[in-house]
């Protein structure tokens, strides 16, 4: 099983969520977030555009979904197809092993726990 961590924009949210369900990928963790990449902030006018400020971060969703080893590639993809608008600050995925999963309810383990 493996952990997907993906870090998007906030309005591309409703249409990678989309794409997953209808693949069949329903569970998830949304969690709203903010951060940078290597770019350094994004320069704002604030008020009457007279005075500009440097926004260090970012507003970004952060999606968490456990899959088993066979479907990673798969929901990789779907994510990267979905959220990419060819511009930077587009996100980032990150995929971790996960050595053991419990349903707390019903103590299902690993692959029976993602039902």
């Amino acid at each position: 099983m493996n952990k997907i961590e993906a870090i998007i924009r906030p309005e591309k949210l409703p249409s990678v969520r989309d794409a997953l369900n209808e693949a069949g990928f329903k569970g998830m963790t949304i969690i709203q977030s903010a951060g940078r990449g290597d770019n350094l902030g994004v320069r704002r006018r604030a008020g009457r555009g007279t005075t500009t400020y440097v926004d260090y971060t970012l507003s970004n969703v952060k999606l968490e979904i456990v899959v088993l080893d066979e479907d990673t590639d798969t929901v990789v993809g779907i994510i990267k197809d979905t959220a990419n608008t060819n511009s930077p600050g587009d996100g980032r995925i990150f995929v971790l092993p996960i050595l053991a999963a419990i349903r707390i309810d019903t103590d299902d383990r690993d692959a029976d726990s993602l039902k």
